[in-house]
C-alpha cells in the first residue's frame, strides 16, 4: 500500500503527499476527521487524484485542543511549537500558558516570536508581557515579519515546527516572508475589534531549504485543554514543580487553602504571580468542563 505525508487538512480533506512528490487528495473513512497535518498515512488505491486514507503511523506527538464539546487536532508529528505574538493586536499571556502545557505534555520545544517589532511604541508593553516566560528560559525571537524573518531561521533547522496564535498576529505573513512561494493569504487587522480576521483556514506544511518542515495553523482565540488531567496541568508549568508536595493538604487546588507551597513561592518571587492565576483559571475550566 502507498504512503504519504499529510501536508494540508481542509476539515475532512486532506493533501497527502506521496514519496516521488505526488500530491493527492486523501479520502477518510468514516464522518470523523482522525487525521492532522503531519501525519504519515497508508493510503488505499488511487483513483485519478483521490485516495482512501486507511490509518496513521504511530504518532511521535499530536498537538490538539479539547473542550467540554469537541476536540481539534491542530498536527501531528511537530517537534517544536512556536508561538506568535504581536506589538499589536493585544495578545492573551494566558492562551501562551495553556498552549505550553499542551506542547509540554507532548515533550515539544517550545520558542516564542514576538512580530511587529518596528511598533516601537507598543514594544515595552509587550515584552513587560512576555518577561515571566523569558524568565522561564523560553526563547523570545523579536522581529518584524514584513521586513525580515530571519532571526527565526535558525530556530526551525532540523525541526518540525509548528506556528501557533491569534488571529492577527502574523503567522501567514511569517510563512510568506521565510517561504516567498507559500503563497499563505493575509488580510489587515480589524481595529475595531483588536484581533485579526481569520486568514488561513486550513493547516498548511511547507518544506524549508534545507528540508525542516513548518506548518501553518488557523489563527485561535482560545486553547482548551479539557483532556488533561490537574495534575498534568500542574507538571506543564515548569516553574511549579520544586514546590509540588510542599502544601499542607494533599488534594491543595493553590487558590484560597492555608499554607499553600506554590502561593508561598509567590510570595517569595519564585513563581509569577500572573502564572498561578493561569494555572488556576486553566484547572476551574477543567473542572466545570467535567460536570457536563
Amino acid at each position: 500500500m502507498p504512503s504519504g505525508l499529510v501536508t494540508a487538512a481542509f476539515g475532512r480533506h486532506y493533501e497527502v503527499t506521496l514519496e516521488d512528490g505526488t500530491v493527492v487528495n486523501g479520502i477518510p473513512r468514516g464522518k470523523k476527521s482522525l487525521y492532522a497535518c503531519g501525519d504519515r498515512v497508508t493510503l488505499g488505491p488511487r483513483h485519478d487524484s483521490e485516495a482512501q486514507i486507511l490509518c496513521h503511523e504511530p504518532r511521535a506527538t499530536l498537538l490538539y485542543r479539547s473542550d467540554e464539546w469537541k476536540e481539534k487536532i491542530i498536527a501531528a508529528n511537530a517537534t517544536q511549537i512556536v508561538l506568535v505574538v504581536a506589538t499589536e493586536p493585544a495578545f492573551s499571556a494566558e492562551l501562551i500558558s495553556r498552549a505550553l502545557v499542551a506542547a509540554r505534555h507532548e515533550n515539544m520545544r517550545a520558542l516564542i516570536v514576538l512580530n511587529k517589532c518596528d511598533l516601537a511604541a507598543q514594544l515595552p508593553a509587550a515584552r513587560a508581557q512576555l518577561a515571566s516566560f523569558v524568565a522561564l528560559g523560553i526563547p523570545v525571537i523579536e522581529l518584524s515579519a514584513l521586513a525580515d524573518a530571519r532571526p527565526l531561521a535558525p530556530w526551525l533547522a532540523g525541526q518540525t515546527s509548528i506556528l501557533v496564535g491569534q488571529s492577527g498576529m502574523g503567522k501567514s505573513t511569517l510563512v510568506n516572508t521565510l517561504i516567498p512561494t507559500a503563497g499563505a493569504a493575509t488580510r489587515e487587522i480589524s481595529t475595531a475589534l483588536d484581533s485579526g480576521k481569520h486568514t488561513t483556514t486550513h493547516t498548511c506544511l511547507y518544506r524549508l531549504a534545507d528540508g525542516s518542515a513548518l506548518i501553518d495553523s488557523p489563527g485561535l482565540q482560545a486553547f482548551g485543554l479539557a483532556h488533561l488531567t490537574r495534575g498534568e496541568i500542574e507538571l506543564g508549568f515548569a516553574e511549579f514543580l520544586p514546590y509540588l508536595g510542599h502544601c499542607r493538604f494533599r488534594d491543595c487546588r493553590h487558590e484560597n487553602e492555608p499554607d499553600c507551597g506554590l502561593k508561598a513561592a509567590v510570595a517569595a518571587g519564585a513563581i509569577d504571580a500572573r502564572r498561578l492565576a493561569h494555572f488556576v483559571a486553566i484547572a476551574s475550566e477543567n473542572e466545570r468542563s467535567r460536570q457536563f
